[in-house]
């Protein structure tokens, strides 16, 4: 195992140029597609279905093999696994810049979440590895800062290269990124974790991939194409398969997924209410892009700026959330948090043709930011401190796997709750825009209680930076060690 170096040295800094594009570039592609939606759709035809696989086909892969990906990184070298993913997912960016096809897309979609799984597990990782313990909290200050960044600019970015280019460039612009992060990684020492032997899970892999897969499918397809008999094949065969996976994961020697963990109420608690917070949020900026350029005639850079200011709270807010949790317990916040978000996607009901941006969008999604902030770095400390420290890295993957779920469930089924299922490609959405975005907000005021009923009262904090702490939402966070770095 290499010897740990100095965030100051020449490799220390190598690596954390390495891991801050590598990250970047996921949370960039993140943040940018949800503005091209509308103009893949007029360019590749079909109706909602369409653009409801270009973001599913990605979260799909993404959030089944995201376990997998830490595994194989801790086993086979940290560095070599993290080159793979982000060599994949540059090529399937290409392959998504140059689609012919929705069909084309939405596989090449597939591939990028796969690369994403193998590369989203080590940014955290080849940090908390090669840096030195005492540089490790400052290193993962400086990735979520300037990853941030990324998360911040890339609906500005992504509308801009839609308007001026054109939705491929959303994609194309991963490339450049990406060969800066190869470039880094050829001066990162390799890493890997010595007690990492024994089977891998490939079978509850296949069970989770096939079984959300199957889900997916007949959720998306079913409401247009009606139950036929290949919806029906993929419910059936999903359902079995996610009925298999837990069944697995009991009999298998090195489980994915330790059912153990949820032994905790805490965890189990802290990871209901991601579900509930992050599908609302995956499900409503999905529909609030739609809205406001299918509905209210922005363009694509418009709607960029329109939900900049989400990022700009989580970015100004997170850290004193985080620190006031620390004082308090995660209790309170999390269940103060998810219900402010309720009150923003309720407001957002305004964004409705004739509104302006003032009274329609922003005061939604000020209070829906305000909501994200105050909920999001609470929740990752609940989910630490249930468990013991040596599982630390593998609650905040599960974490991490549960948030991006959450988004891939919600694009699926929120059209269905909300009747938008046959709405035409380019099709204002109607009232039930509306509608979805009550949905969401009841979706999130359960998480709230859940929260409540689930979370320990008591102050605990994460004692050491870990491994996958990358959120839905695009916006990093950190934990603190107890001497505050």
């Amino acid at each position: 195992m290499a010897v740990a170096v100095a965030l100051r040295s020449d490799s220390g800094r190598w690596i954390l140029v390495a891991t801050i594009l590598g990250s970047g570039v996921a949370f960039l592609d993140g943040s940018v597609v949800n503005v091209a939606l509308p103009a893949i759709g007029r360019e590749v035809g079909g109706d909602l279905s369409i653009l409801q696989w270009v973001l599913d086909a990605y979260l799909l892969t993404l959030s089944a093999l995201l376990l997998l990906g830490g595994a194989l990184g801790d086993r086979y070298g940290r560095r070599r696994v993290y080159t793979i993913g982000l060599v994949l997912f540059t090529v399937a960016s290409l392959g998504c810049g140059l689609a012919p096809t929705g069909e084309a897309l939405i596989v090449a979609r597939l591939l990028q979440g796969v690369g994403g799984a193998l590369l989203v597990p080590g940014s955290l990782a080849l940090i908390n590895s090669a840096i030195e313990h005492e540089d490790r909290g400052e290193a993962v200050g400086r990735w979520a800062g300037l990853t941030g960044v990324c998360s911040a600019v890339g609906p500005f970015v992504g509308g801009w290269l839609v308007d001026a280019a054109s939705w491929r460039w959303v994609f194309f612009i991963n490339l450049p990124i990406a060969a800066g992060a190869l470039f880094a990684l050829r001066h990162v020492p390799e890493t890997r974790n010595p007690t990492a032997t024994g089977r891998l899970d490939i079978p509850g892999a296949v069970a989770v991939t096939v079984g959300l897969a199957g889900a997916v499918f007949a959720l998306i397809e079913a409401p247009t194409k009606g139950w036929t008999a290949l919806t029906v094949a993929a419910a059936v065969v999903g359902a079995a398969a996610l009925v298999a996976f837990p069944l697995i994961e009991l009999r298998h020697p090195n489980p994915l997924l330790p059912l153990s963990l949820f032994r905790s109420a805490q965890f189990t608690g802290a990871n209901l209410t991601t579900f509930t917070v992050y599908a609302a949020l995956g499900g409503a900026l999905f529909l609030l892009s739609l809205q406001l350029q299918q509905s209210l005639g922005y363009d694509a850079l418009t709607t960029g700026i329109a939900t900049l200011p989400i990022t700009i709270v989580m970015l100004l807010l997170s850290g004193r959330m985080g620190a006031i949790a620390q004082r308090t317990g995660p209790r309170l916040p999390m269940t103060i948090g998810p219900i402010v978000c309720a009150v923003g996607l309720t407001l957002l009901t305004w964004a409705v043709p004739g509104s302006t941006y003032v009274t329609g969008v922003l005061p939604g999604v000020l209070v829906f930011g305000l909501g994200l902030a105050i909920t999001v770095a609470p929740l990752t400390s609940a989910v630490l401190a249930s468990v013991s420290v040596d599982n630390g890295g593998l609650a905040s993957g599960v974490n991490n796997a549960v948030s991006r779920l959450a988004g891939l469930v919600s694009v699926a089924v929120l059209p269905v709750l909300a009747g938008l299922s046959n709405t035409g490609a380019g099709a204002p959405l109607g009232p039930g825009f509306g509608q979805a975005m009550l949905v969401s907000a009841v979706v999130c005021a359960i998480g709230g209680a859940l929260a409540w009923f689930t979370i320990d009262r008591a102050r605990k904090v994460a004692t050491y930076p870990l491994p996958g702490l990358n959120h839905a939402c695009q916006d990093p966070c950190t934990c603190v060690d107890q001497k505050g770095k």
